[in-house]
């Protein structure tokens, strides 16, 4: 592995992501959480409590909320309100259909009221395409879910209000150039629909649980896992976000991606014991090395990648 030799170590801390569960209206084949309407992990009430615990005592600017859904956590809206009463920026990361879920109307004004940033997933402006990798009907959804957004203000220029799409490729290749196919997404969705938002994010989808399987069974997962690690670009290694950023389980555990998290490959004391958003403080994250796999091609690879999107042009 490329990354070995790099000594990857990790920066001042300025992302808390928390994954609430993996509970979700939706079951995408990049999926790389297998979250879905059946999964049952959801974050008690007592490790909500202790997140936002963890983010009063430190400067952490950043609360990232993750999934599943994190929507349809009973305490998703306690853990909105507690960081933006901190006056911590707060980001949702919304497969958008999850506001025509019972119940769920009112999140669009909800997070206009805390100015949490939404970002949104659309792997593609082609109907045919989200509907093949999200399922049938969600492109028609997403796009409702954007107008009504942008109705709100989000993602018109000076309103403050953030909203950003995720772009994930269909198949096992690898994202075009972000910058371009932002304009094109841009274009695409303004003339079709009226529909304008802030940045667009290409992801690359990541080769481990539901996706790795995906890959197996059509016999093309040795094929994008060479593909990825040929394209190893070195330049993507100084802004990996497991640099500036730790992820929180929905059991308390703590990892160094959401990845890592998947794959259970926790981040632990000196005595091999894993780290716990009850117990944890930023001194623990000093000495343990950020733990790599062949799973970090995917992020590594090309452009790079990661919750921001390309790491490098």
């Amino acid at each position: 592995m490329h990354l070995n030799g790099n000594g990857l170590s990790r920066r001042t801390i300025d992302v808390l992501q928390v994954n609430m569960g993996r509970y979700c209206n939706q079951a995408c084949i990049h999926c790389h959480v297998e979250a879905g309407p059946t999964r049952k992990e959801m974050m008690s009430r007592d490790i909500v409590a202790a997140v936002v615990r963890f983010l009063a005592g430190s400067k952490i600017p950043t609360l990232d909320i993750t999934g599943g859904a994190p929507e349809l956590h009973p305490h998703f809206d306690d853990l909105v309100e507690s960081a933006a009463a901190l006056g911590r920026h707060v980001t949702d990361r919304c497969n958008l259909t999850v506001i025509f879920e019972p119940g769920k109307n009112y999140l669009p004004e909800f997070f206009r009221r805390h100015r949490v940033e939404v970002v949104g997933s659309l792997p593609c402006y082609s109907e045919e395409n989200v509907d093949r990798q999200r399922g049938k009907g969600t492109f028609d959804l997403s796009i409702r879910a954007l107008q009504i957004l942008n109705q709100l203000g989000y993602g018109r220029p000076d309103s403050g209000l953030i909203l950003n799409l995720v772009y994930n490729p269909v198949g096992p290749h690898l994202p075009p150039p972000q910058e371009q196919l932002e304009q094109d997404y841009k274009r695409i969705l303004n003339e079709r629909f009226g529909i304008v938002f802030n940045r667009l994010y290409c992801l690359s989808n990541m080769p481990i649980t539901r996706y790795a399987m995906h890959l197996k069974l059509r016999g093309e997962y040795d094929r994008y896992m060479r593909l990825l690690e040929s394209n190893f670009n070195a330049a993507t290694v100084e802004q990996l976000m497991c640099r500036n950023l730790i992820s929180v389980g929905w059991d308390g555990s703590v990892y160094d991606c959401d990845f890592n998290q998947m794959l259970d490959r926790p981040i632990a004391d000196s005595a091999g014991r894993r780290l716990d958003i009850a117990s944890l403080t930023l001194d623990h994250l000093g000495a343990p090395a950020i733990a790599v796999g062949d799973h970090c091609y995917a992020c590594t690879a090309g452009s790079g990648s990661s919750c921001g999107g390309a790491l490098v042009a």
